[in-house]
């Protein structure tokens, strides 16, 4: 009865355990997420003085809104947001209309190119990408596109090779009974795939979107070694300009910092529901 007794406690003390440990480390790692995020927005409404002098957890005293209108119009917040903007949509529409043809192609069509495209894409993956940087920039050089919008736009669209194993791995969801019901119907390969696969990718889309947007949003690489002028300055560089002229205001660079996540923040919000859609699943019963 006692070994019983206690192998019925260990049986029910191990889960419990382990659930204990599990939500354990989801917190600390919340923790870990917003405490620096905590810090910042703390640090944004301060003044110099309070900044240098009062705690990092400590309430400011008195709400500086001055820092985001300094950090938007002086620190040239607004001029990053518009030009992060242009290419984030550009990039985008390119990389969901290039990204779906070419996933399209290479899964419902097998044939040999195919199959070689699929290899020659995995073997991409493999190179580290900042290998190829002097190779590229030679390139884009000698076609005149450093110093413009063009260089970062095509290399976040022709470079994105990840986006397009995700809208394959989502293609193998969708039926071919789908393809082959309406072309006997009279449909060509382009009806096919604008008004039946392009719509039942949705899910596949938004998640690409998220990544994509998130990618580019926090990229500060490409366009510190594509657009060096100031004018064509997107988020992350605005940010490491302040390092300049408001090195030693850290409450202003806070500032800049709130107004960049946010739209990193509504974007993610907006877009994650479609991750979990499953709009494919149950669209053919076989």
């Amino acid at each position: 009865m006692a070994d019983t007794a206690i192998k019925k406690d260990y049986s029910t003390f191990v889960p419990k355990l382990f659930t204990f440990l599990k939500y354990a480390v989801l917190v600390i790692a919340c923790l870990l997420v917003f405490i620096p995020l905590v810090v910042v927005f703390l640090g944004s409404f301060k003044n110099n003085t309070e900044f240098l002098s009062s705690n990092v957890f400590a309430r400011p005293t008195k709400f500086e809104w001055s820092n985001y209108k300094t950090a938007f119009i002086d620190g040239k917040v607004l001029l990053g947001l518009k030009n992060t903007a242009i290419i984030i949509v550009i990039s985008c529409t390119g990389t969901i209309i290039v990204g779906t043809m070419t996933a399209y192609v290479l899964q419902r069509f097998k044939t040999v190119l195919g199959k070689v495209l699929k290899a020659a894409f995995l073997l991409a993956t493999l190179f580290p990408a900042i290998s190829m940087q002097v190779t590229v920039y030679r390139i884009m050089n000698n076609f005149h596109l450093v110093g413009t919008m063009a260089a970062p736009i095509i290399l976040y669209i022709g470079t994105d090779i990840v986006s397009i194993y995700i809208f394959m791995q989502f293609l193998d969801n969708i039926s071919y009974s789908l393809d082959e019901s309406a072309i006997i119907d009279g449909a060509n390969y382009f009806t096919v795939f604008f008004k039946i696969i392009l719509p039942l990718l949705k899910p596949a889309i938004a998640t690409v979107l998220i990544i994509k947007v998130i990618s580019i949003y926090n990229d500060f690489y490409t366009p510190q070694l594509y657009m060096p002028s100031e004018e064509l300055s997107v988020v992350s560089t605005s940010l490491y300009r302040f390092m300049g002229p408001y090195g030693a205001k850290w409450e202003i660079i806070f500032a800049g910092i709130v107004i960049c996540i946010i739209p990193a923040l509504v974007i993610f919000l907006a877009l994650q529901k479609q991750i979990y859609a499953g709009l494919v699943n149950g669209a053919v019963k076989e």
